[in-house]
């Protein structure tokens, strides 16, 4: 059977942008969450279209909606998710309603544009296109295709699809899972890049706690909680983790390498390849600062203070001082070794010790597979000169959870941004929008690579 003819691509951008529309109207910023509001909205949209989907409550008004379509069996399941909730906002910054779904100047404004409802729209509107193709007998799908959309992953409560992959596997059981963070263009310069995670980083939260003396602060004292830790952050600022690179930040500064060319070009590729160069400051290889941090972050284990903590009363000298640590592992660390890293570089001549307070490992998933290099296709056919590159994600997703399933995972939600724009400088950000015209580019790339890697040829 030959591919299914495509469908008409100006009524699927409009299904995106009023799907994401009506989803910003819910405001299910998280905390609390209350995504019931959008399960039930997509479970009337999906009804709607002849497709009855599940609901399911995995806590308190926290929402999650999953609908299949019956492939043939011959291949296993592709899996599209993304999250409901949002992050919550600062009204009075906003210049437009957070929560309005409003247009302006072909940009649709609000909480969620980008991270990620408007993701969530575009994987419904390529599972109900493929729906009807399959009704009117244009396409046949080997594989089942599952469309997922859950609760909690901004807070991470653990609330949401990780319940669901503990107690509803077999909803979710996927050989394949496209979600967030990957597909879209990032241009430097010239040239432009679309950077697929298919990796990404642990997270491991920890306490830094100093020991010292109490006593009354009227008599000084060497032996002081909060003077040991100021020290211990003074060096932490100046720590530099072995670097390591992994097979996924090894293809991306190839790639990136390899496509920006001249004396950047060769500078990446000398840092990557020379041992010698590893200890050279990435900023005084790559003239672009924002690249130079991203290429570190995913070369090195990070460690960054968030918080402090310490005394009680003025002229009480306390017995102990804390600073909270945002640590970001590569795969293969753990928390273990990372912390012995921490102790050899900060020293031993401070009473500091390190709490962790919870911890997910990192992920990374082979990129020379069938759909990874159907992805690299349809993004070349749409842009041909365009970049496909293999990421690894400093943060984390929900990828966390589909993986205990034993599916290979990708951020792939593919949106082709105008010169000037940045993904990551609009998400989670006042006013945070996205182009009609991007999405109306992603949906219609997503439609294709679903379609192709789903179909019974």
């Amino acid at each position: 059977m030959s591919i299914a003819p495509p469908p008409n691509w100006q009524s699927l951008a409009d299904d995106v942008v009023r799907y994401l529309r009506d989803l910003i109207r819910l405001d299910t910023s998280n905390p609390p969450g209350n995504e019931m509001l959008a399960a039930e909205y997509l479970a009337r949209v999906l009804r709607a279209a002849g497709v009855e989907p599940i609901v399911i409550e995995t806590a308190p008004k926290r929402g999650n909606v999953i609908a299949r379509l019956k492939g043939d069996g011959s291949a296993a399941p592709l899996l599209l998710y993304s999250h409901t909730d949002v992050v919550p906002v600062e009204r009075e910054r906003w210049t437009m309603d957070p929560f309005g779904g409003e247009v302006k100047d072909g940009f649709v404004y609000g909480r969620g544009a980008l991270d990620m409802k408007g993701i969530t729209a575009m994987q419904l509107a390529v599972f109900l296109a493929a729906a009807q193709a399959c009704r009117q007998g244009e396409l046949v799908l080997r594989r089942d295709l599952i469309l997922a959309a859950t609760a909690d992953e901004e807070a991470d409560t653990n609330q949401g699809i990780g319940v669901l992959v503990e107690k509803h596997p077999d909803l979710l059981q996927a050989e394949y899972a496209l979600s967030e963070f990957g597909g879209y263009s990032l241009r430097l310069g010239s040239h432009c890049f679309y950077p697929i995670q298919t990796a990404e980083k642990g997270n491991v939260w920890m306490r830094m706690v100093a020991r010292g003396r109490p006593g009354h602060a009227s008599i000084p004292q060497a032996d002081n909680a909060v003077a040991h830790l100021a020290r211990a952050l003074e060096r932490l600022a100046r720590m530099r983790l072995p670097t390591r690179i992994t097979a996924t930040s090894r293809a991306f500064i190839a790639g990136l390498a390899e496509g920006v060319g001249g004396a950047q070009g060769i500078a990446l590729r000398a840092w990557l390849d020379m041992d010698a160069l590893r200890e050279v400051p990435l900023h005084r290889l790559v003239g672009d600062p924002s690249l130079a941090a991203e290429l570190y972050a995913i070369t090195h284990d990070t460690v960054v203070p968030t918080g402090l903590r310490a005394g009680y009363k003025t002229n009480v000298v306390p017995s102990s001082a804390e600073a909270t640590l945002d640590c970001r592992t590569l795969p293969g660390s753990t928390p273990d070794a990372l912390i012995e890293a921490l102790r050899q570089s900060l020293g031993s001549d401070l009473p500091i010790e390190f709490q962790v307070d919870s911890s997910g490992d990192a992920l990374e998933f082979p990129f020379d597979t069938p759909l990874f290099k159907l992805i690299e296709r349809a993004l070349k056919q749409h842009d041909p000169q365009g970049i496909p590159l293999p990421y690894m994600m400093t943060g984390a997703t929900d990828a966390k959870h589909v993986a205990k399933l034993g599916a290979i995972c990708y951020g792939f939600s593919p949106m082709q941004f105008a010169p000037g724009e940045s993904f990551f400088e609009m998400v989670h950000g006042h006013d945070e929008r996205v182009a009609i015209s991007a999405l109306a580019w992603g949906v219609r790339v997503l439609y294709e690579v679903v379609r192709d890697f789903c179909a019974a040829l």
